[in-house]
Formats: C-alpha cells, sequence, structure tokens
C-alpha cells in the first residue's frame, strides 16, 4: 500500500525515552521507538524528527527559587540533544542513516541546523533529528516541530503520545474520557486542549498543516497511521468534532 504522507515530521516527547522507567533514557523504549520509525523509512517516507527532553530535566517543574527560567529552558535544549544522540545510534543499529541538527552550534557532536541541508539530507533518504529546540527559551519543543514543519515542507505532524488520540479530558485519569475522531484547530484552541501549545497549533493553523495525534506504544500503530489506517485523533483545518 502507498503511504498518505510522501515527507513527515515525527513529535516524540521526552517521556518517550523513559517508557516505563521514572527518568532517563530506556534502551528498551529508544529500540522501540527505532523499529517503529525503521517500519515507515521502509514505506518510503522522508523522516524528520523533534525531540523533547522532559525525560531528562522538565523546566516547569523547576525550583524557581534557586533557577530561574531563562537557565531552566536552556537545560531543556541541552536535554533534547542527549535524547537525539541516543536516538541516532538507536536508528543506526538498525541500518538506516542519520543526521543530528542542532538548533545551536554544537559542532563537535552534531551538524547546526541549515535548512536546505536538511531538506537535502530528507531527499537521500536520511533521518533528521532536530536538537536544541528552536534555539530560545520560552518556546517549547512543540513549537519547534511546528517551525521545522513548516521549513522543510512536511506534509503533517505526527505527534506521539502514550494515548490513542486527543480526548476530552486525561483518559488515564478518567476512563469514560471521550475520544475526538477529528477537531479543528480553532476547536482546539477553544477547548484549550493540552496536546500541543497554542503557538504551535496556530503556526499549523496558517500553514495548514495537518497533525495527527496517537499512540506509539502500541506496536505497528505508526506504520497503520501513514497507511491511512489506526486509531488516532486528525487535527485539520476542516471537519467538525465527532466523539467515540
Amino acid at each position: 500500500m502507498k503511504p498518505l504522507y510522501k515527507r513527515i515530521l515525527l513529535k516524540l516527547s521526552g517521556e518517550a525515552f523513559q517508557g516505563e522507567e521514572k527518568g532517563g533514557i530506556s534502551t528498551k523504549a529508544l529500540m522501540s521507538i527505532s523499529e517503529e520509525i525503521k517500519s515507515i523509512w521502509e514505506l518510503g517516507c522522508e523522516i524528520g524528527l523533534v525531540v523533547g527532553g522532559g525525560n531528562i530535566y522538565r523546566g516547569s517543574e523547576r525550583d524557581k527559587e534557586v533557577i530561574e527560567p531563562v537557565t531552566a529552558d536552556y537545560m531543556g535544549m541541552l536535554a533534547t540533544v542527549i535524547n537525539g544522540l541516543a536516538l541516532q545510534n538507536s536508528l543506526e543499529k538498525l541500518g538506516l542513516e542519520t543526521r543530528v541538527q542542532s538548533a545551536f552550534e554544537m559542532r563537535q557532536f552534531c551538524e547546526p541546523y541549515i535548512r536546505r541541508r536538511a531538506i537535502r539530507h530528507l531527499e537521500k533518504g536520511r533521518i533528521v533529528i532536530f536538537v536544541g529546540g528552536t534555539g530560545n527559551p520560552y518556546f517549547t519543543t512543540d513549537t519547534a516541530a511546528a517551525l521545522k514543519a513548516i521549513e522543510i515542507k512536511a506534509e503533517v505532524i505526527l505527534k506521539a503520545t502514550k494515548v490513542d488520540g486527543i480526548y476530552s479530558a486525561d483518559p488515564l485519569k478518567f476512563p469514560n474520557a471521550k475520544r475526538y475522531n477529528k477537531l479543528t484547530y480553532l476547536e482546539i484552541l477553544q477547548k484549550r486542549l493540552k496536546i500541543m501549545d497554542s503557538t504551535a497549533i496556530s503556526l499549523c493553523m496558517e500553514y495548514k498543516i495537518p497533525i495527527v495525534v496517537f499512540n506509539l506504544f502500541k506496536k505497528g500503530n505508526i506504520k497503520k497511521i501513514i497507511l491511512g489506517k489506526g486509531i488516532k485523533t486528525i487535527v485539520c483545518e476542516k471537519g467538525g468534532v465527532n466523539e467515540e
């Protein structure tokens, strides 16, 4: 079957790397993520990835009396580099060619982000891992994902989570929460659904980039999503709200 999208931007949270552990990087989770990515690369997809750093350092949970917000955000950016390098090694163990590009200069570890170079890597079948967020404090990696998707002309943002889409409430806490099949960007903003921050949603709305929210931890799920199957929530310009 032919994939729905040729060039995608996959957004991975830092928590995805810790798996069932309380923090850090789980080897099991890392390999599982890498195998899922390989499954869609084999379909011919061009893959860019933006990774978070919450498994190592979460700025929102910092001690504000000790670490000021700007410093905390810089620490979070460095955490994304650690995750990106780990993912690079894991993917290469599976025989995939990768590049890590950083929003700030770290030449000993990875390339600086250069848009044309990133696109050329994608065209050559290399997986490009974007680290360092936007390179600026006060912006989340969700915003970085939206920006990168626009810059590399991705056809879709795949937002990986621990649940099967967007719900009316946290389904892990509220079993009766309803899952939405489809939402518009405005509905996300109006309902204050915290699947991505408002800046990221607004950027996607302006540039008409659909967002597909799905469960990364169901084996084979990302491949199903790319082929137009699987359980997910689609955020796009049109469509109305459907609940299950």
